[in-house]
């Protein structure tokens, strides 16, 4: 590692950052910044945590399948002939070639190079002229395999096989959850992941942040769900993530111009559920935006110190799609998400600038950042177990 703030210093400095919010101060810069420090953050959190790679009803049939890249590993999500999940590297184990783009149906996946061929659980089914090859045995041959795990529909990869399991660690989210039934939540398959040019962490931080929402959003598409209701629900020791309650002005609030539902409330809620929005962090990959009608789902992709891409999606109510006027009505909430999203994203491109020089701060949080503290416990433990079993090797 080149920089030399990479020492028992600069990790002992992030004691600070896990103090209560009152007391605790934000992570040091160069944590957005350096690429070396997100090459060590790779192997920190991304190469042993889960990271959510889709729903599980992308692949609801037997050759169904999608592609998803984590720091720059190109994945396959498939289902097989025996309708078992299957989370598969994408690179062929001939010449490198991926055998996959996008989502589809396939009966195997083809190398397009060499038409080299897999089969849906990833052994190599056809390899056309290795009879001439020394020692080559076909069945010795398959596409590398990551741990799944599926959480309310969401599916999770692992590139640690001995990490432990992501659900147990989730309880109080998934109670708090358990009411917009996910199993059987619906939504269409999302667009292509945008690419934006700062730190995934400054994306995370965002998108369950009460502080600014009060104050940037400022205006009728917002100004329901005010900051000074927000509500930090204390987490278990251990815990896999982290949320915000966020009273609202009046039941079933909604972010479009109406400020109310217009499309068909989860059914399952109680009426306290219904005057507050719930906004969930399971790191480093997953956020969610939890109204009465309809919840967004943002999964984070990191790439660079200084670059991620965003899988955003959405979910409603079973049966919600077919209601009449359907896609008028989520138009009608989504151009108002996007409307705000786009408030959010200027903000998140000048934060990256800003932690560039030489005057960023290490700065203190008001008790309606409770969740990026939140997220500093989270990230900071794991950020020093790792520099630890480095200085041990």
């Amino acid at each position: 590692m080149r920089d030399s703030f990479l020492n028992d210093g600069f990790f002992k400095s992030l004691d600070s950052s896990v103090k209560d919010v009152s007391e605790a101060e934000t992570l040091p810069p160069e944590c957005y910044t350096s690429e070396d420090f997100f090459e060590f953050e790779k192997d920190a959190l991304f190469n042993r945590e889960w990271l959510c790679v889709g729903r599980e009803d992308w692949v609801k049939k037997p050759g169904d399948f999608f592609t998803v890249s984590h720091i720059g590993e190109p994945l396959i999500i498939s289902r097989t002939k025996d309708g078992e999940l299957k989370a598969l590297s994408a690179v062929c184990q001939h010449r490198a070639m991926l055998v996959a783009e996008g989502h589809g149906n396939a009966k195997a996946f083809v190398c397009p190079y060499h038409h080299w061929t897999y089969g849906l659980d990833g052994r190599l089914v056809g390899a056309p002229a290795m009879s001439k090859t020394c020692s080559f045995n076909r069945d010795d041959v398959k596409l590398p395999e990551l741990r799944t795990e599926t959480w309310l529909g969401f599916v999770f990869v692992n590139f640690d096989a001995n990490a432990e399991p992501l659900a147990p660690r989730l309880t109080q989210i998934t109670e708090a959850l358990e009411n917009y039934d996910l199993l059987n939540a619906e939504g269409p398959f999302p667009d292509a992941p945008s690419q934006y040019p700062w730190n995934w962490k400054v994306m995370m931080e965002n998108n369950n942040d009460g502080y600014h929402a009060t104050r940037l959003h400022k205006g009728p598409l917002h100004d329901f769900i005010p900051s000074e209701l927000a509500v930090f629900p204390d987490m278990p020791d251990g815990a896999a993530g982290y949320m915000r309650f966020n009273g609202t002005l009046h039941a079933d609030a909604a972010f479009n111009p109406l400020q109310k539902a217009v499309l068909p409330v989860f059914p399952k809620l109680t009426d306290e559920e219904r005057r507050r929005a719930l906004f969930a962090n399971i790191p480093p990959t997953l956020s969610l935006v939890v109204t009465s009608d309809m919840i967004i789902y943002l999964i984070l992709h990191a790439e660079s110190a200084n670059s991620h891409s965003m899988t955003m999606g959405y979910l409603v109510a079973p049966g919600a799609m077919s209601v009449p006027l359907f896609e008028d009505k989520m138009a009608f909430n989504m151009n108002a998400a996007m409307e705000i999203t786009e408030q959010d994203l200027h903000v998140d491109e000048l934060v990256q600038v800003g932690l560039k020089s030489r005057f960023a701060p290490r700065g203190r949080y008001s008790w309606q950042e409770r969740a990026q503290s939140d997220l500093n416990i989270w990230l900071v433990s794991r950020y020093q177990d790792a520099w630890t079993r480095l200085n041990g090797q």
